[in-house]
């Protein structure tokens, strides 16, 4: 999953870089070129920090569920007599509210990505 969504990321900021380069640079001099190159990098943006939502709930899923392991390992192997039952409930939980809420933004980036997609540039774009 953080693969994934990394190359969204990545292929995000790199568009964003070289429309930025190319805002910059002074390469575009149509009017209405340059306030659709500068719309696309704000839109670029949006998507790069929904990536990186998706990415720090799928990190936290994976912690989650981590300690879920370590309390089931730990109970298990009698290393921990008290353990209650509740601790490993709730970090199993949690896990599956991180994933899920991770997923939610990979989907809301994917919808916004193609609602946000240049379908109509200006002509000499």
């Amino acid at each position: 999953m953080i693969n994934a969504i990394s190359g969204r990321l990545a292929r995000s900021v790199d568009r964003m870089r070289t429309i930025q380069r190319a805002i910059q640079m002074g390469e575009v001099k149509d009017v209405a070129v340059l306030e659709h190159m500068r719309k696309e990098a704000d839109e670029a943006k949006v998507r790069g920090r929904l990536c990186t939502a998706a990415i720090f709930f799928d990190v936290l899923s994976g912690v989650f569920i981590s300690l879920t392991v370590l309390e089931l390992f730990f109970f298990q192997a009698g290393a921990v007599r008290s353990l209650q039952t509740s601790y490993v409930i709730w970090t199993f939980v949690l896990d599956l509210i991180s994933f899920m809420t991770s997923l939610s933004i990979v989907l809301a980036e994917v919808v916004y990505a193609y609602r946000s997609a240049g379908w109509n540039p200006p002509r000499h774009y």
